[in-house]
């Protein structure tokens, strides 16, 4: 088992990405806190992993909010003694989401406060707890659009996640010394709820796929594999990266230099 005795906190458990990762870790031998706003949805991650003889506990929470935050990883501490993983993983797309004429403030707000402000108050509660561990593992969810942009407009999403990049390499150098390793996962366009919602016509899902070499979408579970690797010892001498896991087509847009 890649992460035997590890305890996971990962957010926005409820689906999607976060949802495989925690059936995957917890598979991989890791006691997971599966945080998610969706008290409903939670619960049946937790279920699932239950059902396969997994460890893990659910936790609602709003990752936008300080306290919430905080205690997600107190109860990591107090339910399993420790912390070594910590995936901030959960985001919104907002449906109103649009160029910057169209954009709402309160939608870029909004869009800003979950996505990154909630990676930076998990890395705020979440550092000391692994400090304490002997150090560990951040992965902070990213995207593709970060690195190229995006062909439908979503000027909020993309910024935030252009964000996300930023804060990630900065504390990968702050914190390298400590031990505690921290990584960006860059997905490509996704066969997920979140996503689908988004690009809600066919016109708009070939704007996306005509784009990517391999010529369909990802799937969460290839995300949660890419995270396994990001959370285990086999990447040990990686951090500060933006890993792109996006069937090529960030390698399809790069300008020769």
């Amino acid at each position: 088992m890649r992460l035997k005795d590890k305890v996971a906190v990962i957010t926005g458990a409820a689906s999607g990405i976060g949802r495989e990762t925690c059936l995957l870790f917890a598979e991989q031998g890791a006691k997971v806190v599966a945080v998610d706003i969706n008290e409903k949805e939670g619960a049946e991650t937790i279920r699932k992993i239950h059902n396969t003889g997994g460890q893990a506990v659910f936790f609602k929470a709003d990752v936008s909010k300080a306290a919430d935050c905080k205690n997600m990883i107190n109860t990591a501490v107090e339910q399993y003694g420790r912390l070594d993983i910590l995936f901030n993983n959960a985001g919104i797309m907002h449906s109103k989401d649009d160029d910057a004429v169209n954009t709402e403030e309160e939608v870029f707000d909004l869009t800003y406060a979950v996505n990154v402000k909630g990676v930076f108050l998990g890395c705020k509660f979440g550092i000391p707890a692994l400090r304490k561990s002997g150090g560990g593992v951040i992965i902070n969810t990213a995207s593709f659009v970060a690195k190229l942009g995006a062909a439908t407009p979503q000027i909020a999403y993309t910024a935030s996640k252009g964000a996300v990049l930023a804060l990630t390499r900065e504390l990968a150098v702050v914190h390298a010394r400590e031990n505690i390793r921290i990584n960006a996962l860059c997905p490509g366009p996704l066969k997920t709820e979140l996503l689908m919602k988004f690009l809600d016509t066919e016109e708009k899902k070939q704007r996306r796929l005509v784009h990517v070499p391999m010529g369909r979408f990802g799937l969460a579970k290839e995300m949660a594999q890419a995270a396994l690797y990001l959370a285990s010892d086999e990447s040990s001498f990686v951090t500060g990266t933006e890993f792109m896991v996006d069937g090529g087509i960030s390698s399809a847009y790069v300008t020769p230099e």
